[in-house]
């Protein structure tokens, strides 16, 4: 599986750093995380789960948390964010008769037992993640040998448009590298989760101009943390040049920002060893990975 090196690196503490600053104005912005969040849990409605111990992995400001606390009111239910802002943000929304629990912690180092976790649902954070590898091999490590894990996280179509116009203003990256689905499916594997299933959709949002959108993420932390980011504020000349070029791809009066969402679901590891990589590569099934058919 390929990892994001080089400019592409994240740096982890300035991407925690981006999340605290965010976790005020995080909410009036997240409206695809908002989206994305109702559709990994209308997911859930296949299955038959009594869960006693739900994490929230990544959980921001709280909302897919109370949503898991109404839905299982007698599971524990975690709330889980590298940010401790986010989770300032999250105790907000507590209610005492509907109450979770908050846990700082990084999801490539959980602080939580081994196999404490019934039920893990993790809602656009993984691409955050390197190597992504460790993320899903710590959920396994966490979750029950029956337990389950759903997910959601970006594709490598992601701000697509964004990419292509700053590739026209400057040399550096401004957007994120993002795994596909093999490399994710791998990834999975490669952790010793059992049975994934994956599949894919494209949601495009509309904006006036490219300023709106530059706005709305760094609402919510998006920020280029990536080792190949520029050490300086862009000047008028290139943000000039990033939005003559974004103008290419308007239609209909407005700018299309595209997201490409993932999304996943595996079983816990049932007492089976992770996936012995051959060549540096862990096999998947290819029946394993889906994506949906056009209408």
């Amino acid at each position: 599986m390929l990892e994001p090196h080089g400019p592409f690196l994240v740096d982890r503490a300035r991407m925690r750093a981006s999340f605290e600053r965010a976790s005020t104005s995080y909410e009036a912005a997240a409206s695809l995380q908002s989206r994305v969040a109702a559709e990994l849990l209308e997911r859930l409605d296949l299955f038959r789960f009594t869960p006693a111990v739900v994490l929230d992995l990544g959980s921001g400001t709280g909302r897919l948390t109370c949503a898991l606390k109404r839905r299982y009111p007698r599971a524990r239910v975690i709330a889980l964010d590298i940010a401790a802002g986010m989770l300032r943000e999250a105790r907000r929304h507590r209610r005492p008769w509907r109450r979770f629990d908050l846990l700082c912690g990084d999801a490539l180092r959980l602080p939580l037992r081994d196999g404490s976790i019934d039920l893990i649902l993790s809602n656009l954070m993984l691409q955050w993640c390197e190597p992504l590898a460790a993320a899903f091999a710590e959920a396994r490590r966490v979750l029950r040998s029956s337990g389950f894990f759903a997910f959601s996280t970006f594709g490598p179509d992601t701000l697509c448009e964004l990419r292509s116009a700053w590739a026209q203003a400057d040399g550096y990256n401004h957007v994120n590298r993002f795994s596909d689905m093999h490399e994710i499916g791998d990834a999975v594997v490669r952790a010793g989760l059992m049975e994934p299933v994956l599949d894919v959709d494209r949601i495009e949002v509309a904006y006036p101009d490219v300023l709106t959108l530059m706005r709305d993420l760094k609402s919510i932390g998006a920020h280029n943390v990536t080792a190949g980011r520029p050490r300086a504020l862009a000047g008028r000349q290139r943000l000039a040049r990033v939005q003559r070029a974004y103008e290419d791809f308007r239609r209909d009066g407005a700018l299309p920002a595209t997201y490409e969402v993932i999304y996943g679901a595996c079983w816990g590891a049932a007492g089976r060893p992770a996936a012995a990589a051959v060549d540096g590569v862990a096999r998947i099934a290819p029946g394993s990975i889906q994506r949906p058919r056009g209408p």
